[in-house]
């Protein structure tokens, strides 16, 4: 009995794809922050979304893809998640004023940014291998990160281009928003359809290794 027991194969749980609800929390919490950043919206009101959605909701949409072994997805999603909670806590901590007013808050932001901008850089590369909808969200992302960080650098150093740069990041903010939302949207209903609704592209090298060109819906898959 024992022998046929272990000839079995071994039974897997299917669970949801992870990968829209991640891409949403990240999408609708840039889009708020980036409104605010071009001048559109008052600031703080990101602050909720970049705890709970942004934050805790996206990093749980990336331990579900440990469960999915999708490396990448996991990666991203606990990175972005990670970045927005520990970006509030910071402001947080400012309005609470537990941090030294002589601290250049300006200069710190850009320390902050390009330092994401490094991980997002060879994260962008890597989703070349994903698929074209996944690649254009850390495209734009790249953009978005490399303007705000030059903008907070010479914004701490006192020059008013500084700002101008800020706003200008701010729309770029809005169209990585937009991307990410495009790319969970296809998400959530190419995982409701036996085909393709929304399209998303091929990866640009590798071949398909992602599950969005294998079964509708799933981010970057790079393991079986």
């Amino acid at each position: 009995m024992a022998e046929e027991q272990a000839a079995l194969p071994p039974q897997t749980t299917v669970v949801a794809d992870p990968a829209p609800l991640g891409l949403a929390g990240f999408a609708l919490t840039t889009f708020v922050l980036s409104v605010h950043n071009a001048n559109w919206a008052p600031d703080l009101i990101w602050v909720g979304l970049a705890l709970f959605y942004g934050g805790a909701a996206q990093f749980v949409a990336g331990v579900m893809e440990f469960r999915n072994k999708n490396t990448f997805g996991a990666t991203a999603f606990c990175t972005y998640g990670a970045f927005w909670a520990a970006f509030a806590t910071f402001v947080v901590l400012v309005l609470a004023g537990a941090v030294p007013s002589t601290l250049n808050i300006d200069n710190a932001g850009g320390w902050f940014l390009a330092s994401f901008a490094i991980f997002n850089t060879y994260m962008l590369l890597w989703s070349s291998r994903v698929n074209k909808a996944v690649f254009a969200v850390f495209f734009t992302l790249e953009v978005t990160e490399i303007i705000l960080f030059i903008g907070n650098f010479l914004a701490g150093s006192g020059h008013v281009i500084g700002t101008d740069l800020i706003h200008v990041g701010g729309y770029t903010g809005v169209v990585t928003a937009a991307a990410a939302w495009y790319a969970s949207a296809a998400g959530v209903i190419n995982s409701m359809s036996d085909h393709p609704v929304l399209p998303v592209g091929t990866p640009f090298w590798g071949g398909p290794v992602g599950r969005l060109t294998s079964r509708p819906g799933r981010l970057g898959q790079t393991a079986p």
